[in-house]
């Protein structure tokens, strides 16, 4: 797909994301594999405001285009895109049950099937460290080497995948779970969760199952 075509795409995830409730103001942050590199939301600009000349182009070294200021979370983007090859999009944001979860320090266990859609079983949370540094990069490394999508102590959540559409689809469902883990762990901790026998049934089940989008 084309550079211009990218960004619009990114665009639209970003208004997508805001519009399913994933985000509030000029939080969180939207990316795409391209060339060697990659195509980032910016820093700072309103979703609704951004075109396509504002999407920035990051390479391997971390280099962006003059007169362009990316996400101040670019490191991060970069770290997923190198711990999953397989990964061609990834999103950013601040999902309020996501975050609640975040700043109670906990993963999300086995509390239901559609877990296994992260790749595992659970969404784990990784030590908080401050925005836009090298060391909340590290943590994300480690967290995406056996997963799709990761928690952000006292932060948000991370999602990636093979394309924008699956990448957003991953995302509502980790906030979904997320708020379910909330209302349940509310009434009974610890929560009920499916055995590790079970969740390696539905793993080999998700080679085949999802959103059913090209890549």
């Amino acid at each position: 797909m084309k550079r211009n075509a990218l960004s619009r795409e990114i665009i639209d995830t970003c208004l997508e994301m805001t519009q399913l409730g994933l985000n509030q103001g000029t939080a969180g942050n939207v990316s795409v594999r391209y060339k060697d590199g990659m195509l980032i939301t910016p820093t700072g600009i309103p979703y609704r405001q951004l075109t396509e000349t504002h999407i920035v182009y990051v390479d391997e070294n971390g280099q962006h285009e003059d007169h362009k200021v990316p996400s101040s979370e670019w490191r991060f983007h970069q770290a997923v895109y190198h711990a999953r090859p397989d990964a061609n999009a990834v999103i950013h944001n601040h999902a309020i049950h996501c975050v609640a979860v975040s700043i109670l320090n906990k993963s999300i266990p086995a509390i239901h099937y559609m877990i296994a859609a992260a790749g595992g079983d659970s969404i784990p949370c990784v030590p908080y460290a401050t925005f836009g540094t090298k060391q909340l990069s590290d943590y994300v490394f480690d967290g995406f080497k056996n997963r799709k999508a990761i928690l952000l102590q006292h932060h948000g959540m991370i999602a990636c995948e093979v394309n924008l559409q699956k990448a957003l689809w991953l995302a509502y469902e980790v906030e979904v779970l997320a708020r379910l883990y909330l209302q349940t762990l509310a009434i009974q901790n610890p929560v009920p969760v499916l055995s590790q026998e079970e969740i390696a049934i539905v793993l080999e089940k998700f080679k085949t199952y999802g959103l059913k989008i090209e890549e």
